[in-house]
């Protein structure tokens, strides 16, 4: 249930990215 909470809910919050998107998204930022 959490792998499909995380990769497939949309997030109003979050841009609507999922979470797993936004996560892997923030990483990306924060290297460059």
């Amino acid at each position: 249930y959490i792998d499909f909470y995380n990769n497939n809910r949309i997030h109003s919050a979050l841009g609507y990215l999922t979470p797993a998107e936004y996560y892997q998204q923030s990483i990306l930022q924060n290297v460059a």
